[in-house]
C-alpha cells in the first residue's frame, strides 16, 4: 500500500519560513511525482508545487517564487516569506507520470501537516 506522511508543520511569524516534509513509501510506479496541496479555511484546495522522480518541478502561483520543492529521500517543501494568507492545511500526495497540478492526478494523499503564519 501507498503510505504518505506530511509532517513539519506549527506557527510561524509572517516573513518567516518553514520546510515540510512528505516521507513515503509502497510507491511502485516507473514514473511518478509527488505533489504539496494546502487547503485554507473556508477555501478550495489548491496546488502548490509537484516534483517529479526525473527531478522535474513546476509551482503554482500560490507560492510561486517563495517555495522550493525537492528531495532527499522525503520531499521536502521549504516555504519562505510566508503571510498569513499561506494559513492552510498541507498535504502531500502521489501520483503516476510526469508533474502536474491537478489534484485527480494523485491517487494517493497523506494526512495535512497545519501551517500557520501570524501577522
Amino acid at each position: 500500500d501507498v503510505q504518505l506522511q506530511a509532517s513539519g508543520g506549527g506557527l510561524v511569524q509572517a516573513g518567516g519560513s518553514r520546510r515540510l516534509s512528505c516521507t513515503f513509501s509502497g510507491v511502485n510506479w516507473d514514473d511518478y511525482k509527488f505533489g504539496w496541496f494546502r487547503r485554507a479555511p473556508g477555501k478550495e484546495r489548491e496546488a502548490v508545487a509537484c516534483i517529479s522522480s526525473r527531478g522535474d518541478t513546476q509551482y503554482a502561483d500560490s507560492l510561486r517564487g517563495r517555495s522550493t520543492v525537492y528531495s532527499d529521500g522525503a520531499v521536502l517543501l521549504h516555504m519562505n516569506n510566508l503571510k498569513p494568507d499561506d494559513t492552510a492545511v498541507y498535504y502531500c500526495a502521489v501520483g503516476p507520470g510526469g508533474c502536474g497540478l491537478r489534484s485527480d492526478e494523485y491517487p494517493y494523499w497523506g494526512q495535512g501537516t497545519q501551517v500557520t503564519v501570524s501577522s
